[in-house]
């Protein structure tokens, strides 16, 4: 009859083995706790240096008159398969921004103006009253950033999309950590999400940034060739 081999431990157990790896758990935790905390602070700390309690008055806006009609005829003809070419000046992008839907924070209406162009580097300058949430999240308080924020526009799968490249406040200096982080999100959500705006972002297939305006396009350079 064949004899049973029985593995047995080499290795000393010791009764204190599982309190060395519970208090290694719980330093684990409290390092993430504490340093989710001290980041939050320290962010928080960032953003008031540069931020005020009272929003800026931005100049209003004035319609277009022709841009519906332009709009219109844009979209007609990317509908129809036909290349499209579409230019939209400093004027022409703030009455778009008129018919961007509020989000949580507001409108786009109270917090940017398109003020100039630049072609070298290919973004375009707003001046920004743009709503911060404070630490709390939820005692609904807001801190505003005002200045300028340079947006450098890129092709994503639903059309082009906005991003903060630089922010300038007056007299305050904001960490290019800042910048980074809100470059995180795209700022022309509101648009592709809407029903009539979303679809037309998503003809668009190329952006690019001249020093009177923006000239959008359905067709690429390598689809013309």
């Amino acid at each position: 009859m064949e004899e049973k081999i029985q593995k047995v431990p080499t290795g000393e157990f010791h009764s204190g083995y599982g309190c060395i790896i519970m208090s290694a758990v719980i330093g684990v935790f409290g390092f993430i706790v504490w340093w989710g905390y001290y980041t939050l602070n320290t962010m928080n700390a960032a953003i008031d240096e540069f931020t005020q309690k009272t929003p800026a008055q931005l100049p209003a806006i004035s319609p277009v008159p022709d841009l519906q009609q332009r709009l219109k005829e844009f979209t007609d003809k990317a509908n129809g398969g036909v290349p499209a070419t579409l230019k939209l000046s400093a004027a022409d992008l703030n009455a778009l921004i008129l018919m961007a839907p509020s989000e949580a924070n507001g409108s786009y209406k109270d917090m940017l103006r398109i003020k100039s162009f630049n072609a070298e580097k290919q973004v375009i300058t707003t001046d920004a009253s743009m709503p911060m949430n404070t630490k709390s999240f939820t005692d609904g308080s807001k801190r505003y950033l005002v200045g300028e924020i340079d947006f450098a526009l890129e092709m994503t799968e639903v059309g082009p999309d906005a991003k903060p490249a630089a922010i300038r406040v007056p007299g305050k200096t904001v960490l290019e950590e800042m910048v980074k982080g809100m470059a995180m999100y795209g700022y022309l959500g509101p648009y592709q999400n809407d029903a009539v705006t979303g679809p037309v972002l998503k003809m668009i297939k190329k952006v690019k940034i001249e020093a009177d305006g923006v000239v959008v396009s359905t067709v690429t350079e390598e689809a013309k060739k």
